[in-house]
């Protein structure tokens, strides 16, 4: 099973490639919710694309679901970038808490190049001051 996300971000693919890969900025979109993942870096060509094997490790259940994978790829469209993220190698009916956090992840993610600022919706309050301690 793979699940696609696609969003469009005023940043350069420089800029977009190192909030990606710079683990203090990954924490503020990713507002810094413990525990975090086991990841490891799998393919790098910066900044284009970025592929990474995850165990999320937030709850037993979602640990129980193994290794997925997640490809992060970057495309300059004008003075924005078009990164599409595809999370795969999940099982059929995998555990939404996979995936299905990836809207306010990538949400954030724009918030935090476009302006600077977190993203302040309830689901990332509830995490904020994780992401304060990055």
């Amino acid at each position: 099973m793979e699940k696609v996300f696609e969003i469009y971000i005023k940043t350069t693919p420089e800029r977009l490639w190192e909030a990606i890969t710079d683990p203090k900025t990954r924490r503020k979109y990713t507002f810094g919710a413990p525990p975090p993942a086991e990841s490891s870096v799998v393919e790098s060509d910066p900044p284009k694309r970025r592929v990474e094997t995850m165990v999320a490790l937030w709850s037993e259940e979602v640990k129980a679901e193994g290794q997925s994978r997640i490809t992060w790829e970057i495309e300059p469209v004008g003075t924005s970038c078009c990164l599409t993220v595809t999370h795969d190698e999940l099982r059929e009916g995998a555990n939404a808490q996979l995936y299905g956090g990836w809207p306010m992840i990538l949400s954030g993610l724009k918030t935090l190049l476009e302006t600077g600022e977190l993203l302040d919706t309830p689901g990332s309050l509830m995490y904020a001051k994780y992401a304060e301690e990055a």
